[in-house]
Parts: C-alpha cells; structure tokens; sequence
C-alpha cells in the first residue's frame, strides 16, 4: 500500500463565532485521487484553506510528508510541493497568461525546466497557448480555470488540491476540466479535489469522503459509493 502524503487529524476550524469544521479525520496516500464531497456550506473549502495554511487551525493536526504542517505558511508549503487552485481561480487578472503561469514557477531557479513545463502546460491547454500574451482578466471563467490550474502546475506540486474546479462552468468546459484533472493524475500527480458536482468527482477518483456540517459522514472506494443508495439520494438526485 502506498505511503500516506497527507493526513487530516481531528481539525477544527471556526471563524466569524461558527464551527465550519468539528473534527475532521482523512488521508490522502501517494499517487491517489481522492474526491471529497458534500453540499455547499459543509466545511470542505475552510479544510482546503487549512490545509493551505490559509486559516488557521482551532485544533488537530495536519501531517504532509511525515510532518505536521500546523501554522506553516502557503508560500512555504508550496516550496514543499502542496499547491491548491483556489474557488474562485484566483488568476491575476493585469498579468498575461504568459506572466501568471511564470508567477506559478516563483518558487524555481531553472529557467529550462520552467520553460519545458510551460510548454507542457500549453500542451494541456492549447487554448491558453493561443492566448499567451492576452490579460487573464479578459478571460472566460473556464479559461481562468484552466490558467489557475496550469499556474499551479508550474510549481511542479506533489499534491494539488483543487476547489470546486467546476463551479460556475459550461456543461462543455466541465468536460475539458475534468478531463484535464485525470491527465493530470495519470501523470503521476497526487489530487485531492473538492466538487460539489459528486457525480463526475466520484467517477474519476479513487476514493471519496462524504463531508456534512463539518464532519465526515462517509468514506470508501469511489466506485463503491457512486452504487451507495445514500449517496445517490443524497448528491446524485436520484
């Protein structure tokens, strides 16, 4: 069995006087996809941006590598290979394509290395290839979604964690995400995806987490649960 990458232990996480996350327990081994799912408002973005280092934690911990990451930085976990596409891409709108997948590469020094994985990005994504030099801002949202994933890409990531990839998209541009996130994978890069879409997130991944009003209600193989009657109740109307 392949070792553990990452691993969530009891975490806690409240802002604004509410509890968004109650005690939360999960891994992610290497070389897996893992889909964690549930409605909007269930705590999964708050875990992303804890795992992040971009909220902190109320308590439990949070192990990448072997080690407890608690209260580290995202500029420093990214050095480290944990790099996320946050909900809402986060693309810098006054930047070119070009320019923001070159911010993405700010953690390396080898300029060959960073100019093959552009090309490979451009590979991927042969529609921001097209439009290198024009500003992200003037983008569509699926566009930004393809440079936000491609920035991240840069960073040469051990783990990417994906938020809600497909939110706001075209049934067309779904496709081409979700596409992009097997490929991805395939190559040999551990994914941890949050989707509300608990369809198509199940159908790719390895295992999934069901999260419900901070907790996780839910675990198993991925193909296991698409077949589970609550789970196709619950997020798959059916």
């Amino acid at each position: 069995m392949a070792e553990v990458l990452l691993k969530v232990s009891g975490l806690q996480v409240a802002y604004g006087g509410i509890q968004a996350v109650k005690g939360v327990d999960f891994e992610v081994r290497t070389g897996e996809l893992v889909s964690l799912i549930g409605s909007n408002g269930a705590g999964k973005t708050t875990t992303m941006k804890a795992i992040t280092g971009l909220q902190p934690l109320g308590a439990g911990d949070i192990h990448y590598l072997g080690r407890s990451i608690r209260g580290r930085g995202a500029w420093d976990l990214v050095r480290e290979g944990l790099a996320m596409v946050p909900e809402g891409r986060g693309v810098f709108t006054r930047m070119t394509i070009l320019e923001n997948l070159q911010m993405g590469a700010h953690i390396r020094s080898d300029a060959g290395g960073i100019a093959q994985d552009i090309d490979k990005v451009f590979g991927i994504f042969p529609r921001l290839k097209e439009r290198r030099d024009q500003l992200a801002g003037t983008m569509s949202g699926g566009e930004q979604q393809m440079l936000a994933m491609g920035r991240a890409l840069m960073s040469r990531p051990k783990v990417l964690l994906l938020d809600e990839p497909s939110m706001g998209l075209s049934p067309i541009m779904v496709d081409k995400i979700f596409e992009v996130v097997k490929e991805v994978h395939a190559q040999g890069v551990t994914v941890l995806l949050v989707e509300q879409n608990a369809s198509r997130a199940l159908q790719i991944a390895d295992r999934g987490y069901v999260m419900e009003s901070g907790l996780i209600t839910m675990t198993g193989e991925a193909r296991q649960m698409l077949d589970d009657p609550k789970v196709r109740a619950a997020y798959l109307g059916e």
